[in-house]
């Protein structure tokens, strides 16, 4: 670069306008648009555009609402000649559509231009000539009186040429004519070339179809945009017969102010502007209509021209420019409506919430809700786009953006101290990998982390089941209300191993830690809680968030820890969510440490650690069933609550005995029975497949009658359970082998029931299990042995309805 540019360059003359009008108008009203998409924005590409490239693009602008497209040079080659003919004569054009076409000051060349639209119901003949100084001596060496006698002539000449092509084929035709390039043309000499261009039309009225559009290029800008805005309003004011004129403006994008200069030429006094979607067109290229438009609609303007799906827009644009829309590009862009900032990332999430309220409340009151967002002028959802791009982060980003993407893919509101957390949990994996950070990325980092979202992001504590139960703590004077302890006795998988553990406190999850400490050995205390709801419909979950810390004994030391272990949990129920909080955070505090390993005994012969499978196998000795995996589970936990009692020990004589009284198992002849099949029939139903059941039973000692239909005796059997019942029931496993063998051969039948209460509450699984010689008695016999826990659930749902309904 020069040490002084201005030996090499002039600056731009300024117009001596004093008393300028457009700095103190507002532009409340869209402009008319013209496309020059398929002549200007072809003409500057490396491939112009084939015949189906453009019939595409012209179907493109018209969905968008474009009513004036200039669709070609026709004179320039046979391909754009025969695209003008294509859309007439197949009727691609709408009647409300003109088609504009450009031509040269050539009489040849404005036949054939003419010629092109011939039969079209509208069109506008665009003529131009060169009038500005640098072009009249170095490139056409023609006076100014040769500049206006050719624009005189050849306007003429459109005359003529237009009116035998309306008298033979209908077309109705308007003019424009564009002083090239005004902006580097005289302004007095801009106004005499077009004054007597005017005269020679003759026909310039002030019905829309009858004005004379005057085109004022700047076909290089050679000056600020407030400077076009100077010379276009100098035009305006005088020209003559203003009523009678339509001023269009075409800026080019030279110095990069083509969209200023385009929106202060229209309060300079314009009506119409030329231009290209995405600001194609010969070197920096034409102004962006896409641009203009939408700076108007974020004035709460409607431009008149629709760019509510603008991704599909952008696709064809660039499929037929084979140029790309850059990254930054006003409104278009990929990158628009991302903030990768932290502060940036923090104000967009808390201007989404504070805009929610404001929106809640002016809806409430019936009034207009404002978009009024940080960073983000327009909505993105008015251009058909998501909120997914609109924070991304890496490692310059910030916790606020990062809640933001949790809170808007997994419906969490995170508490700002679990926010600062996590933020770390990213930008150590965004340090380390040097890369963007994709919603997968932080989603699973967020689920792995805090062990969210199925068995594949467990840690080594999972909640398996859980029962709270309360009672009246001791003390209390007479009078004086008693406060209620919590009892937890849940089911936890620890290290891939099912384990009973039981624990006090005042609430759920204060019992659920004093059942970690005292089973596991892990002392942690809870610092601080959180809740939330997702959604506000039938399937509304709860949200739950705390933060423990080690416990070291010493009250405010504890609450002053520097270490802390945050956890999540989600579930239907808000006491479950609560718990599996905390076991999210103690899975994080644990880390890889041990554990100590579960104490039970099973009599004699059997390791003094015996797990779910040593109980399997004493079962199958002692009565030689062979348990399915669910029922080997489930058994295990009962054995565990049975034992805690004594130590974690329980002989064999009383595993055996725990089992038949659990599942209903008794082999007593059939008069003795507490579940038997008396006698009972089975009828299959024509070809529906269903099945007819009816007979006698003993359901825990009490002789029943049943009868009910289903697919098969089993489900039919529960449907003659549900008749008895205030809540429902369904199978949900069954298994069976035989024991024995020859004449002594028998059936053995696993049965898992669900049971639903009325209202959803409560629901549990029970298991009922029995033998018999033949197979379909068996499992008969299996569906009512598992009602036994199923009635007093459902005695205890009836019980609780009722109460319900006194108050």
């Amino acid at each position: 670069m020069l040490a002084d540019p201005s030996i090499r360059y002039q600056p731009y003359t300024p117009l001596n306008l004093p008393d300028r009008q457009w700095p103190g108008k507002v532009n409340r009203a869209p402009p008319i648009w013209l496309s020059t998409d398929l002549r200007d924005g072809n003409q500057a590409l490396a491939n112009p555009m084939t015949i189906p490239q453009k019939m595409v693009f012209f179907e493109t602008l018209v969905k968008c609402g474009f009513k004036e497209i200039e669709v070609a040079y026709p004179a320039a080659s046979d391909t754009d000649f025969n695209f003008v003919r294509m859309l007439i004569e197949e009727n691609r054009v709408p009647d409300d559509v003109w088609l504009q076409v450009l031509t040269p000051a050539r009489e040849d060349l404005i036949k054939r231009t003419v010629e092109s639209v011939a039969g079209a119901k509208r069109a506008i003949i665009h003529m131009y000539n060169a009038t500005c100084c640098l072009f009249r001596t170095v490139v056409f060496h023609n006076s100014k009186e040769e500049t206006v006698n050719l624009a005189v002539k050849h306007t003429e000449i459109v005359r003529k040429l237009t009116d035998e092509c309306t008298a033979k084929h209908g077309t109705q035709f308007r003019y424009e004519y564009s002083p090239e390039t005004f902006s580097q043309t005289e302004p007095e000499f801009a106004l005499e070339v077009c004054e007597a261009v005017k005269k020679a039309w003759g026909r310039a009225g002030p019905a829309f179809e009858d004005r004379i559009i005057f085109n004022l290029p700047a076909t290089v800008e050679i000056g600020p945009p407030n400077h076009y805005a100077d010379l276009v309003e100098h035009f305006c004011r005088h020209i003559s017969e203003r009523e009678k004129i339509y001023i269009s403006l075409h800026p080019h994008n030279d110095r990069g102010t083509s969209t200023a200069a385009a929106e202060l030429g229209q309060l300079a006094g314009a009506d119409r502007v030329e231009g290209c979607l995405f600001g194609n067109g010969e070197r920096t290229g034409n102004v962006d209509l896409v641009n203009l438009a939408l700076n108007l609609y974020t004035q709460g303007v409607h431009p008149k021209v629709d760019f509510s799906d603008i991704q599909a827009v952008i696709d064809v644009v660039t499929a037929c420019n084979d140029l790309p829309v850059h990254p930054r590009h006003p409104y278009a862009g990929e990158l628009v409506f991302t903030a990768f900032s932290g502060s940036h990332q923090d104000a967009i999430k808390k201007g989404f919430e504070a805009q929610r309220e404001r929106h809640a409340k002016a809806r409430a009151q019936g009034e207009r809700e404002y978009w009024d967002m940080p960073y983000l002028p327009i909505d993105p959802a008015d251009l058909g786009c998501t909120y997914e791009a609109v924070i991304r982060v890496n490692a310059q980003s910030g916790k606020g953006g990062i809640a933001y993407l949790v809170q808007q893919h997994l419906g969490l509101d995170m508490p700002r101290k679990l926010q600062i957390a996590f933020y770390q949990v990213i930008q150590e994996i965004a340090d380390r990998e040097a890369r963007e950070m994709t919603v997968e990325d932080i989603t699973t980092a967020f689920r792995k982390t805090y062990h969210l979202g199925g068995s594949v992001y467990e840690g080594r504590l999972a909640l398996r089941s859980f029962r709270i139960s309360a009672e009246s703590a001791p003390g209390g004077a007479e009078g004086e209300a008693v406060d209620e302890r919590r009892q937890f006795d849940g089911t936890i998988l620890v290290d891939g191993q099912l384990r009973v553990i039981r624990g006090d406190g005042n609430g759920p999850l204060s019992a659920l830690l004093d059942a970690l400490r005292t089973h596991l050995q892990v002392d942690l205390c809870l610092r601080e809680y959180s809740e939330h709801t997702i959604s506000q419909d039938a399937s509304a979950k709860a949200a739950s968030f705390v933060e423990l810390v080690w416990n070291s004994g010493d009250v405010k030391g504890t609450r002053a820890a520097a270490e802390s272990f945050w956890g999540v949990g989600i579930d239907p129920d808000i006491a479950g969510s609560g718990l599996r909080a905390v076991l999210s955070a103690a899975n994080n505090a644990i880390a890889d440490r041990a554990l100590p390993e579960l104490k039970l005994s099973v009599g004699a012969g059997f390791s003094a650690a015996s797990g779910q499978a040593d109980v399997a196998t004493a079962i199958l000795n002692a009565l030689r069933l062979e348990l399915p995996r669910r029922l080997q589970a489930a058994f295990f936990e009962e054995v565990q609550r049975a034992a805690a009692g004594s130590g974690g020990e329980i002989s064999y004589d009383a595993l055996v005995g725990l089992f038949r009284e659990t599942y209903g198992y008794y082999e007593e002849e059939e008069g003795d029975a507490r579940f038997a099949v008396k006698s009972f029939k089975l009828e299959h139903l024509n070809a529906s497949g269903r099945a007819k059941l009816s007979g006698e039973f003993i359901i825990n000692g009490k002789p029943v009658s049943l009868a009910a239909e289903g697919n098969g005796p089993l489900s039919a059997a529960v449907e003659a359970v549900n008749r008895g019942l205030d809540g429902r029931v369904s199978i949900r496993e069954y298994a069976e082998h035989s024991i024995g063998e020859g004449s002594e051969v028998k059936a053995a039948s696993y049965v898992e029931v669900a049971y639903e209460g009325p209202g959803g509450s409560p629901k549990l699984t029970t298991w009922g299990v029995a033998i018999d010689s033949d197979i379909t008695a068996s499992g008969l016999k299996a569906v009512l042995a598992a009602t036994k826990a199923v009635e007093h659930a459902d005695e205890a749902a009836r019980k609780a309805a009722a109460q319900v309904a006194q108050q």
